[in-house]
């Protein structure tokens, strides 16, 4: 199996000393909280000495982890969205039948995965999936819907299944990446 390979500690202590601070103020502006910049300024450096870039000078620097944080800032709004939506819905309903807090963050970590599959996925093939799954729609109005025949729709629920075990094999652990 092939390593990985990964920055030289010189290269990355050098990158971190000359643009976390920069990085840091810039993710703490954009999400309005500290601990939550400081995590994500984490997570970028954690990446870049998973994925040691080939970068000339500064502005190269900046750009690279910029963009980076950028996709990480996406994501970390797509998780709160989540979590919100879900605890909403978990408002709703009584507290007898409230989750404990373990399984309030399985659930939650669930649903990240989930939504992490979804977003992998065409568009087509995402749409086809939630509506069949989530709103239990024919196979007849998904393919009109999407104006596809309904053959199509088939093969579009067929790659999404493939993704969803794919997935759980991941969560089982029997994939590595």
């Amino acid at each position: 199996m092939p390593s990985t390979p990964t920055a030289s500690p010189a290269v990355v202590h050098h990158l971190y000393d000359a643009h976390h601070r920069w990085l840091y103020e810039l993710l703490r502006r954009r999400l309005n909280h500290a601990w939550d910049a400081a995590d994500l300024a984490h997570e970028i450096f954690v990446r870049v000495l998973k994925r040691p870039p080939q970068l000339d000078g500064e502005v190269q620097q900046r750009s690279y982890l910029a963009t980076i944080a950028r996709g990480l800032c996406i994501d970390h709004w797509r998780r709160r969205q989540l979590e919100q939506a879900w605890l909403q819905a978990l408002a709703a309903r009584p507290q007898a039948v409230q989750p404990s807090p373990e399984q309030r963050a399985i659930i939650v970590e669930t649903l990240h995965e989930v939504d992490a599959m979804l977003g992998r996925l065409p568009q087509r093939v995402r749409e086809a999936f939630i509506l069949a799954q989530l709103h239990g729609r024919p196979y007849r109005e998904i393919a009109i819907e999407l104006g596809v025949c309904e053959r199509m729709v088939k093969k579009y629920l067929a790659q999404a299944l493939v993704h969803c075990a794919l997935l759980e094999a991941e969560l089982d652990g029997l994939l590595v990446e």
